[in-house]
């Protein structure tokens, strides 16, 4: 059976909501599933795991200058190398994503090929579009 990890970084709860509906859809899907907040983070669990799914709010000015905020960029900056995992990526915002997503990747130790997808949701919500892309990945 896959495995996967969703850790989050959440200000108002919307980006945990995001990763629980996420891993929701992953149980549904096979996936044996855990979620667990940026500080509950071990390192250890890496090892374990096919699908890494790192997700933040975005941070930054309403339409510009998107970027994770500090906790997470602590967070990922001590991340191990990442070498085996297909990473998703995903992000809670107000009125638009920006350059959020290439600022997190410009955080992570790993290997660009390995990041297969990038999510994101307004209210914390898995939208159709997104199912589509995680159900192609995890098939």
């Amino acid at each position: 059976m896959n495995k996967a990890l969703i850790i989050h970084h959440s200000k108002t709860g919307t980006t945990k909501k995001y990763g629980n509906e996420i891993a929701e859809y992953c149980l549904q899907n096979g996936i044996e599933t855990k979620v667990v907040s940026i500080e509950e983070f071990n390192k250890k669990e890496l090892d374990k795991v096919d699908y890494l799914f790192l997700g933040c709010w975005t941070h930054g000015h309403l339409i510009f200058n998107q970027h994770p905020d500090k906790n997470w960029v602590d967070f990922a900056n001590q991340l191990p190398a990442i070498t085996n995992q297909k990473i998703v990526l995903f992000t809670t915002y107000k009125v638009a994503t920006g350059s959020m997503f290439r600022k997190m990747k410009e955080q992570l130790k790993c290997d660009s090929e390995l990041i297969k997808l990038e999510l994101k949701s307004r209210n914390g919500r898995l939208h159709e579009s997104s199912v589509t892309l995680l159900s192609n990945l995890l098939k």
